[in-house]
């Protein structure tokens, strides 16, 4: 039986080793994190605020964005000290993997309004506002289950009052997630979820 584990783990092993090196960095989580789907991918401590949410501010959205970058680069720039910037969460395009960056108790660096942010868990996804092609239904999908997951637990409801995009905070010159993301089919699969 213990030979067994052993050659198990090792087989695990060198299939590890075959993958890339990004592969393997994505795939290795380092820490517990708040949805049970997502892997542990920690922006810089310069790039959040530490907080005790829900008790120190109340959590009433979950704002949708669109990084205009890769899956990778999203998570470089959320380490990057020098960038100030951040989000709870990445969602991959292809696959619809989750990485949590900052914890949903601290106050990410995302919405470009301060109270916007001490209120919200934000939530990037892969790709280009103009690119419809990365909004996969697997991203859809496993996106819409984060979200349903953060509702539940901080009460928020399942609408688009409470549900919205980085356009619509108030002085944001962003417009994403842009036109092509599908808000009635996101809603839907959020409230199936």
């Amino acid at each position: 039986m213990q030979r067994r584990r052993i050659l198990q783990g090792a087989a695990v092993t060198a299939a590890a080793a075959l993958l890339p090196a990004s592969v393997r960095a994505v795939a290795a989580p380092t820490a517990e994190t708040d949805h049970p789907r997502a892997q542990w991918h920690p922006a810089s401590a310069s790039n959040y605020t530490p907080s005790s949410r829900p008790s120190a501010h109340r959590v009433d959205q979950v704002i949708i964005h669109v990084a205009q970058q890769t899956f990778t680069q999203t998570i470089g720039i959320f380490q990057n000290p020098a960038k100030q910037v951040s989000a709870h969460y990445v969602v991959r395009s292809g696959d619809g993997f989750v990485a949590q960056c900052v914890r949903e108790q601290d106050i990410a660096w995302h919405a470009g309004n301060w109270d916007n942010n001490t209120r919200s868990i934000g939530i990037e996804h892969e790709g280009w506002v103009d690119q419809p092609s990365y909004f996969t239904h697997t991203m859809y999908a496993r996106s819409a289950k984060l979200t349903a997951d953060i509702c539940d637990r901080y009460g928020v409801p399942k609408d688009r009052a409470h549900i919205i995009g980085h356009h619509e905070v108030p002085g944001s010159d962003h417009t994403d997630p842009g036109v092509h993301w599908d808000w009635v089919r996101y809603i839907r699969l959020v409230n199936l979820a």
